[in-house]
């Protein structure tokens, strides 16, 4: 779930993991944040949960900076589809 929480139904994940229907899940959002010690997922060895924390990288504000100005930027000005838009009506 590279979304939001709750595009996930976390329930339903949770049983899909443990009855094998989902073979694994990586995940960095969740319905509630920080996810609550007593949440299953922390102890099932199938997921790997990974902190949402890519903009504290040391060059998050340069990488984000060079992507606009020489990849969206252009794009726009010549009325050319941008990459990674946001989708109003999925919220993402």
């Amino acid at each position: 779930n590279m979304g939001r929480g709750p595009v996930v139904d976390e329930e339903a994940l949770i049983e899909s993991l443990r009855n094998g229907t989902l073979k694994g899940a990586a995940l960095d959002v969740f319905s509630m944040e920080p996810l609550p010690e007593e949440n299953p997922l922390w102890d099932m060895e199938n997921v790997l949960i990974s902190p949402h924390n890519m903009d504290k990288t040391a060059t998050f504000m340069h990488e984000a900076t060079e992507f606009f100005v020489n990849e969206n930027l252009p794009r726009f000005i010549l009325g050319d589809y941008l990459l990674n838009p946001v989708d109003t009506e999925s919220g993402y």
